[in-house]
């Protein structure tokens, strides 16, 4: 059961992380574990080369993921990273990313999931990353 929405989360983020501003997050979908999250062509996501770097696909893929376990369990903003793996699988162009997010276990203290990034408008995925959340118990 979704407990926040696409437009709560969005509120949440930009509210509790100002830099998301900076970064150019938007929250686009949120469904039974799974999200979407854009992340907004800037210069400041390049690197040499002209491609986006892999910091800004980490974090965005990070920013996914505390997406969708957010949407499952509620407001919870301690809920934390406790591993993070990412394949880069070919060059990201200059243009906005796609970030689809899936948890594929959601415990009690724990969440694991995957992210799937792409260039916008192409079909091919450009970085693949594996999460795992640790979830704080509520008091």
């Amino acid at each position: 059961m979704i407990r926040m929405t696409a437009a709560d989360l969005d509120a949440f983020l930009h509210r509790e992380f100002p830099q998301i501003d900076r970064q150019g997050y938007r929250v686009e979908l949120v469904r039974d574990r799974f999200a979407r999250v854009r992340m907004a062509f800037h210069a400041d996501h390049l690197r040499p080369g002209g491609t986006v770097s892999g910091p800004s696909l980490m974090s965005l893929a990070d920013t996914a993921m505390y997406v969708v376990v957010l949407a499952m369990v509620g407001e919870v903003p301690l809920a934390v990273t406790t591993n993070l793996n990412i394949n880069f699988m070919r060059r990201p162009q200059p243009v906005d990313v796609i970030a689809d997010a899936r948890l594929l276990k959601l415990g009690k203290r724990l969440a694991v999931g995957d992210v799937a990034m792409y260039s916008d408008g192409d079909p091919e995925m450009v970085a693949h990353a594996t999460l795992t959340y640790s979830i704080p118990e509520r008091r």
